[in-house]
């Protein structure tokens, strides 16, 4: 058994390293499936090094709240990610809070980080934030709706005894409840993270970026801290995605070859679940901004048909 200190340092660890490494790979899958060399994996650990070096320019208009922002953004997110299970059912902080806490937490760095770019003054920053704001309105309750459809059969919101409950019954990812909330859940993953359809976060165009303009006045240290909150909320999304609804090789409790088992297990559900995301990038092209809703309404339905054939089947 481990100390509950070393498991939060544990998993904080896992989550600043793991997630540059996913970015990355993602990149260079997107990049050879499209015929072009494109970075290695290390290049988002270099981009986030270069960046903590460099200077910082910060708008005269900016108030405290341009400041406050990426420390926020970067904290929330990484207690968000430590109620998620990761390599073991058993999560380091999960008795301050279940599903709930990790939405109202993503929810938290997304709000300062709208702040941060109307606060700037840049016209591009209120354009994102507001952006940004329109899709959460939809994004959020599909979160809800697709995790509350596993809740049920697990009888708590707690992430760790849905983890718990999923692994005792891992045959019920074929069952058409779980089918959909998991669709309805990739599709929020798709949104959340900015990729394409609903974004392209490759560009700095006015026309099309959504996340880029709400972090566009941030440079130095305060865009690194942004970058690898961006960076560990995909990892969290991904990691709830495939361990709720596909947790094989996750274990129960802390044990040395429980971490062993359970680390190479999410390496290759994360790299297939990076596989699917670059497919589904490289065969969509970038949706026009009002065809977005029509996106996150597809998921809310498809979170909502889940829940409700929960009571039916």
């Amino acid at each position: 058994m481990m100390d509950a200190a070393l498991k939060v340092v544990f998993q904080l660890a896992l989550l600043l390293a793991l997630s540059p490494l996913f970015t990355g790979l993602i990149r260079l899958l997107k990049a050879r499936l499209q015929m072009r060399r494109g970075p290695d994996l290390a290049q988002p650990y270099r981009e986030i090094y270069k960046l903590l070096r460099k200077g910082m320019v910060i708008p005269e208009t900016a108030s405290w709240l341009f400041s406050a922002t990426p420390y926020v953004v970067f904290v929330a997110t990484l207690l968000a990610g430590l109620m998620v299970p990761m390599i073991v059912a058993d999560i380091p902080i999960g008795l301050f809070g279940g599903v709930l806490a990790v939405v109202y937490l993503l929810g938290l760095a997304r709000f300062f980080l709208a702040l941060g770019g109307l606060d700037a003054g840049s016209p591009f920053g209120g354009l994102g934030s507001s952006r940004e704001m329109t899709i959460s309105a939809l994004a959020e309750p599909t979160l809800m709706l697709a995790i509350f459809t596993v809740a049920i059969g697990a009888g708590s919101t707690s992430l760790a005894e849905i983890a718990k409950a999923a692994i005792g019954q891992q045959w019920h990812f074929l069952v058409p409840s779980q089918v959909l909330a998991a669709a309805a859940l990739f599709i929020v993953l798709i949104a959340e993270t900015g990729r394409i359809p609903v974004d392209n976060p490759a560009t700095h165009l006015e026309l099309t970026m959504i996340h880029e303009a709400m972090i566009l006045e941030y440079s130095g240290p305060y865009l690194a801290l942004l970058e690898w909150g961006a960076s560990i909320k995909q990892l969290l999304l991904m990691t709830l995605l495939i361990n709720v609804f596909w947790p094989f090789g996750l274990p129960s409790a802390w044990s040395l070859a429980g971490i062993l088992g359970g680390l190479g297990w999410l390496l290759l559900k994360l790299a297939l679940l990076s596989g699917g995301i670059v497919l589904v990038e490289t065969a969509n092209a970038k949706m026009r901004l009002f065809r977005v809703p029509e996106l996150m309404a597809v998921g809310f339905v498809l979170g909502g048909l889940a829940l409700v054939s929960t009571f039916i089947l």
